[in-house]
């Protein structure tokens, strides 16, 4: 064997003798913990801010090795105030980042939770309601609440939380009505707000034919995991919004598909329920980020 070869065999014997199960524990947590975070931040705004950041330590640690003494100093101040420019620039992340390790399924009622015939005429009733929006022109908007609780959002309009019938949201989204104007909260099986005044995206790459109803039906699904039902007054257009994502034209059946995959109780071997909706959302009109 080779002196290289004894190199080898000696540093990989020696390595191994010296890890200790808190330190395979170790690795593999801080291991799935960077896995989390690249997985949570892959296509959102956090993913170009992040590359921007990369380039700035690069460029920091290439003007120390070619003794670029301006241009050292300058990053070296920039990354003295760094992160605190980071705590502003992710707000949004970092906010539902935290919202995500907090989800709590226990306090409220769940869309799997409610039972196949109860599920049916929850989405019988949200549908005929808003093919009604959609013929009359009547705008509306619907959020149903994920797992993120909406609590903060319910707060800006009236608490409700009755049944869903056609009927109320009818009411609610009639032009006559005080909270016409606002978004409808669905949280589980019940209507818990209506007037409700949501975020507005801040996605300048939307479509400038979508008017302030659409893009807070979009800003809502950017800042937690609610999905947001739309009708345009204007055209009587159905769309779906999921992760700051707008489907476009969607038809009833497609609709109702999409709230029958939500609350059905699913089976083991079946996707989850985002990923479920992610396929309805294929059959409109899709527009990205």
């Amino acid at each position: 064997m080779t002196q290289i070869g004894y190199f080898f065999t000696n540093f990989i014997q020696t390595t191994v003798a010296g890890i200790g199960v808190n330190d395979v524990l170790d690795i593999l947590i801080t291991t799935f913990v960077l896995y989390k975070i690249l997985e949570f931040i892959k296509e959102t705004r956090a993913q170009q801010l992040l590359r921007g950041l990369i380039i700035l330590v690069v460029a920091y640690f290439l003007a120390d090795i070619l003794d670029l003494h301006v241009i050292h100093w300058f990053l070296g101040g920039a990354f003295t105030v760094g992160l605190f420019a980071l705590v502003v620039l992710f707000q949004p992340e970092l906010r539902r980042g935290l919202e995500y390790m907090g989800r709590s399924k226990l306090s409220r009622v769940r869309f799997n939770q409610v039972d196949k015939d109860k599920a049916k005429h929850i989405a019988d009733e949200i549908t005929d309601a808003v093919a009604g929006f959609s013929a009359t022109r009547t705008g509306a908007l619907i959020i149903f609440e994920g797992d993120v609780t909406l609590e903060d959002i319910a707060e800006t309009g009236t608490i409700i939380d009755a049944e869903i019938s056609e009927q109320l949201l009818g009411n609610l989204f009639y032009e006559g009505s005080p909270l016409h104007d606002g978004a409808v909260i669905i949280r589980g099986d019940r209507i818990y707000a209506g007037g409700c005044v949501l975020p507005l995206t801040k996605n300048k790459d939307l479509n400038k034919s979508l008017g302030t109803r659409h893009r807070a039906g979009i800003g809502i699904t950017e800042n937690s995991d609610a999905v947001s039902l739309i009708v345009s007054e204007e055209t009587g257009i159905i769309s779906l919004c999921r992760d700051g994502r707008i489907s476009r034209f969607m038809d009833r059946k497609t609709v109702e598909k999409t709230l029958l995959n939500m609350y059905i109780p699913k089976d083991e071997e079946e996707p989850s329920l985002f990923e479920r909706i992610s396929g309805a959302l294929g059959k409109g009109k899709h527009v990205s980020k």
